[in-house]
């Protein structure tokens, strides 16, 4: 919405007049259940007789008083901003108004538990949110002291950044109209926090479950750990799990960057209907209410939520203690924190192949956005906050932490960390810059790093590294290698050769006794790449190995190919590999040429489904099985997609029945068969698992697998709004709701999808979390033509969606609607209607045109991976 938008030279210019000192807020929680009460006052210096403003988005503003005279808000205040003219040397000023909670994930999030009516709140304030709560400068860089005072219902808990000041004190008389038990009213006061930015602070209200713990910092504070969940969650919350991650990521953190926990406690808090993964709001973390797991879960996911931890607790220092001066720098954040969660996971946790996980996820996520048309450098040019909005991507997260690894191997692990140290010391409090944190790592290190920041941080696109191998045949018959070269291949559209710290390992198959045969490591160089062609004489003379992987080790960030003959030794052995990470780089390197359309999609598919079955980390299983659908639902060619469906699915039981008892591989498999099972064998095979009368040995159908079995059998016509309500029924829970709302738009009719997307698109009551399960069924179709219908449709709405809806919610619709999965479909050109739509729509806000250029981007790649599979032997 261009009335809520601010740009970076406004920022600037803010900033140049105006420094924060202090915020006291006080906001009333029990005034109903649609609008809230905020009152700010607000003490910061200024130019004298200069102009500004404050952000606020609220739908009433009540009083604004400037230095103690009162302003009209009808004359100051328009869309998201109150005018301050004549300002002084130092100020305060005062807002008083009615904020609005939202359903959307942003600002004051409001959500009542179905299980007991009781009302929850949540604070969510990245990018630019804070003002959907109380009147502030909102910008990184304009850092201060917050104090919070709120009043809610007595029985609630109330948590923000710091800790709160005594017992809650009763209001005489108060009373709670927000719904749910009127048992009087409390004013919770919280310690003032040190100088942060406005975007991390939080409140979070409602009547949590919480369970405590402690630990000691390394300057001897102890520290208060609290862990939080609606009360309806607690008794599946696994409190200790958490707190082991939490206490082992401090130790590390702490001595890694030779600064103390910087804040006064640390709350996690698992809250519902949350956008992200997670949010690094000082001392109060909120986190998606999935990571409270009420039914059995792929270790992928417990995995997932140690990482996410980690990541948070490394935006203390990563963000909160240090932050961008701008959101040109948010890898600052993002990048580090990322780079740093995996190390710690691997180091100092049960997840020791943590970097393999990285590598099949977040790796394969960064060479997928990098390669779309909207691809920019890890320091991004961020002109406003709609750019921001949608650069959460995989280059901030990916990238740029596959770019540190890349540094730490340059320069050095110790010189690394030292000049991270030096950085904290410097700056802690602040804001900063590439440039601030470049001169420490360069004053440590002893490099100049301008070159490698303009390579790697400054400019696009992701190269291809191809090994260049010749041999010939020694007197014993064996392969000599007599050349050895790495070429680099650079896209036309980013044309910069970079420099790589590589491994280059050398895999034989080695048999032993009783027959088996395993992959094992005979010879490993590291080296530096630069340039097309890097000729790699210590290899020149030595047996050629049976594989040869280039990155050995995935030290850099680079797509990477085998060559004929390591590809199919790889095919044969690929479960013979000791070590999870060379296995995953060869997974990666057939499913990146998959997407490049040099491997026919059905050879991917059939690469998987032979060696699926020995994959020990799960979450390269859970990759591998969103890549195995990906590539059936749009790279295999359309004339060859219902045979390879049927197929796949097949195949997908016979493994899920085999696959030992109990075992992650085997919940991982059934759920994937259920996702894809269409003919009457296979949704007889789902009847019976849902109902019992056909067991699995180890496989408990839960709640949730319950429902993605249902959820099955809807998709195939085989149960409808009669099982969905009754599954409802005995599951009445946010998350069965919204299970229901999927399934429901799962159903197989015109009236159905009609519903759907009259719910999502024409609608804006739903909830951001029931909206995202609507669009999540829709789409799930066995038969395309349901959905043939709404491509016009899709053109003819977006523009509206993203003028009227927050940025998340309208996200939701751009993104999780545009019709993808119609890419080759005779009955209709997805490319040719979007080419339409773009030209003659050039004026609409560039994060809009971005989504849709990306989407566009899909659907190219499948059809040209559909040729190549056309054209498959």
């Amino acid at each position: 919405m261009p009335a809520e938008n601010l740009t970076r030279d406004e920022a600037r210019a803010r900033a140049a007049v105006v420094s924060v000192e202090s915020y006291d807020i006080d906001l009333d929680l029990t005034t109903g259940p649609e609008t809230f009460a905020s009152r700010t006052a607000i003490r910061f210096s200024a130019t004298p007789g200069a102009s500004t403003f404050v952000d606020l988005i609220a739908p009433r503003v009540r009083e604004v008083v400037l230095n103690g005279q009162s302003l009209d808000p009808a004359e100051v205040f328009a869309d998201s901003r109150i005018q301050l003219d004549g300002l002084e040397a130092q100020n305060e000023l005062v807002v008083l108004a009615d904020a609005a909670y939202m359903n959307t994930g942003e600002g004051l999030h409001r959500f009542v538990d179905p299980v007991d009516d009781e009302v929850y709140l949540y604070s969510q304030f990245e990018v630019a949110d804070s003002r959907r709560v109380f009147a502030v400068f909102e910008q990184p860089d304009l850092k201060a002291a917050f104090t919070f005072r709120v009043t809610a219902p007595a029985h609630w808990v109330v948590v923000s950044n710091s800790p709160a000041v005594g017992e809650p004190v009763p209001v005489e008389g108060g009373r709670n109209l927000n719904g749910g038990r009127d048992q009087g009213t409390a004013t919770w006061t919280f310690e003032t926090t040190p100088r942060i930015s406005s975007y991390i602070t939080a409140v979070v209200a409602g009547p949590y479950h919480s369970e405590h713990g402690e630990l000691t910092s390394s300057d001897g504070r102890v520290i208060p750990l609290g862990v939080y969940c609606r009360s309806s969650l607690a008794p599946h919350l696994d409190t200790e799990n958490i707190l082991d991650v939490t206490r082992k990521g401090f130790a590390f953190y702490e001595q890694a960057f030779d600064v103390p926990y910087p804040f006064a406690k640390y709350d996690q808090l698992f809250v519902p209907e949350f956008n992200a993964g997670a949010m690094e709001n000082a001392g109060a973390v909120t986190f998606l209410e999935n990571y409270v797991f009420r039914s059995k879960v792929p270790e992928a996911t417990v995995e997932r939520r140690a990482v996410t931890i980690l990541h948070e607790l490394a935006h203390m220092w990563f963000g909160d203690l240090v932050t961008m001066r701008w959101w040109d720098d948010l890898w600052l954040n993002e990048s580090f924190a990322e780079f740093a969660s995996t190390l710690a996971a691997a180091e100092a946790t049960q997840w020791t192949s943590s970097w393999t996980t990285f590598s099949s996820l977040e790796k394969n996520w960064a060479y997928r956005q990098d390669q779309l048309p909207s691809t920019h450098p890890i320091v991004a040019d961020m002109r406003d906050l709609q750019d921001v909005e949608v650069n959460f991507d995989g280059i901030t997260y990916a990238k740029g932490a596959s770019v540190l690894k890349q540094l730490v191997a340059w320069v050095g692990r110790e010189e690394f960390f030292a000049g991270v140290r030096a950085y904290f010391a410097k700056h802690s409090w602040g804001n900063t810059e590439l440039r601030d944190l470049l001169t420490e790592l360069e004053a440590t290190s002893g490099r100049d790093l301008s070159a490698w920041s303009t390579l790697w941080l400054e400019q696009s696109g992701v190269t291809l590294l191809r090994p260049e191998i010749t041999t010939e045949t020694a007197a014993d018959g064996s392969e000599v290698i007599t050349s050895f070269a790495v070429l680099q291949e650079v896209p036309a559209e980013h044309p910069v050769q970079r420099p790589h710290r590589l491994g280059i390992g050398g895999y034989d198959v080695v048999t032993d006794e009783k027959g088996n045969s395993r992959l094992e490591r005979t010879q490993h160089i590291v080296l530096d790449v630069d340039g097309p062609r890097t000729e790699v004489p210590e290899l020149v003379g030595a047996r050629r190995p049976d594989l040869v992987l280039v990155n050995d080790g995935d030290l850099a960030y680079a797509k990477v190919r085998l060559d004929d003959a390591s590809f199919a030794t790889a095919v044969a052995h690929l479960g013979g590999f000791s070590d999870s990470l060379p296995r995953t780089l060869v997974w990666t390197a057939a499913w990146d040429a998959t997407r490049d359309g040099e491997t026919p999609a059905r050879d991917f598919v059939d690469l998987v489904l032979r060696n699926i079955a020995q994959e020990t980390d799960s979450s390269v299983v859970q990759v591998l099985l969103r890549q195995l659908s990906t590539a059936v639902d749009l790279y295999v060619a359309p004339e060859h997609r219902e045979a390879t469906d049927v197929a796949v699915g097949d195949r997908l039981l016979e493994l899920a029945e085999t696959a030992a008892a109990g075992s992650d591989t085997q919940l991982q498999l059934v759920k994937a068969f259920a996702g894809r099972a269409s003919t009457a064998a296979q949704l007889d095979a789902v009847a019976a698992l849902l109902d019992g009368s056909r067991t699995l040995e180890g496989l408990s159908i839960d709640t949730d697998l319950r429902w993605e079995l249902l959820t099955s059998l809807v998709t195939g016509a085989r149960a409808g709004r009669a099982e969905i309500d009754a599954q409802l029924a005995a599951d009445p829970t946010a998350t069965g709701q919204r299970a229901a709302a999927a399934a429901r738009a799962a159903i197989p009719t015109p009236e159905a999808k009609a519903a759907a997307w009259a719910a999502v698109v024409e609608g804006d009551e739903l909830p951001n979390a029931v909206q995202t399960a609507t669009i999540n069924g829709f789409g799930r179709v066995h038969n395309l033509g349901l959905l043939l219908p709404y491509v016009q449709p899709y053109f003819a709405a977006i523009e509206g969606v993203w003028e009227s809806r927050t940025n998340e919610m309208a996200q939701n619709v751009v993104v999780g609607l545009y019709p993808t999965d119609l890419a080759g479909d005779p009955r209709v050109d997805v490319l040719a209607t979007t080419d339409t739509w773009l030209a003659e729509h050039p004026d609409v806000p560039a994060a809009l045109r971005r989504l849709v250029v990306e989407a566009r981007d899909g659907v190219r790649r499948a059809l040209a991976a559909q040729a190549a599979d056309r054209s498959r032997a």
